[in-house]
């Protein structure tokens, strides 16, 4: 995944989930935030961030808020890559789905199973299968954590893939880490105890588990290595 027109700013305030406040090039601009999520512990007043400039008159903002530095720590905040960079890596199989040991003959973006809409679908020869997949930006020392906010959404979604599996589905929850260099993903029991214990129920019906971060840098972000998972 490869971002165009990448510039550095400084983060100013963001005074609602859709937009924040950045100086950029000594001016201060409106600039579009890709992800609604709280990110409070990223978003901190003079913190570096990276914005994507764009040229199209009949946008709001010019510019949209793709990274931000945490010390050092580059971490890509634009909630709609892990499925793109997901998809590639399924594709190039930099990405191996455990259960999966034939070779995938289709895989689409978006299939809709019950009421759930999942992000992936895959089909071998013989086999079916979903992932969902959920970005991470929460990292305290070094431990990638989700959600960071309750997600009623993330429990439905779960529940579901648990209904696939005993229906012979092969499901997968597919934890895109944005970022390198962390110790292990867990779920974030202290935001949302239920997001937690449905993850474990999943994992005891046979739902896979998985997380992978990613390499990033100002202007790209793409899968690098499996993350362990402590559940």
């Amino acid at each position: 995944m490869i971002y165009e027109n990448i510039l550095k700013a400084t983060f100013i305030k963001r005074p609602n989930r859709f937009i924040a406040h950045c100086m950029v090039n000594d001016k201060e601009e409106t600039v579009h935030v890709k992800n609604t999520g709280k990110c409070r512990e990223l978003l901190l007043e003079g913190c570096t961030v990276y914005l994507q400039e764009h040229d199209n008159p009949n946008r709001k903002t010019k510019y949209s808020l793709i990274n931000v530095l945490k010390g050092n720590r580059l971490i890509n905040m634009d909630s709609q890559v892990p499925n793109k960079v997901a998809y590639e890596a399924l594709l190039s199989k930099k990405i191996i789905l455990p259960g999966i040991d034939e070779e995938i003959v289709s895989i689409k973006c978006e299939k809709t199973y019950k009421s759930s809409r999942f992000d992936i679908y895959i089909e071998t020869k013989t086999k079916k299968a979903f992932v969902e997949v959920k970005g991470v930006t929460l990292e305290e020392n070094g431990v990638v954590l989700f959600p960071d906010a309750k997600t009623e959404r993330g429990v439905k979604h779960v529940g579901e893939l648990i209904g696939a599996s005993k229906e012979g589905y092969e499901s997968y929850i597919l934890f895109v880490v944005q970022m390198n260099n962390v110790k292990y993903f867990t779920p974030n029991v202290k935001m949302h105890k239920e997001f937690g214990d449905i993850l474990k129920e999943a994992n005891l019906s046979g739902v896979h588990i998985l997380a992978y971060d990613c390499n990033v840098d100002e202007n790209s972000i793409t899968i690098n290595e499996k993350v362990k998972v402590v559940l």
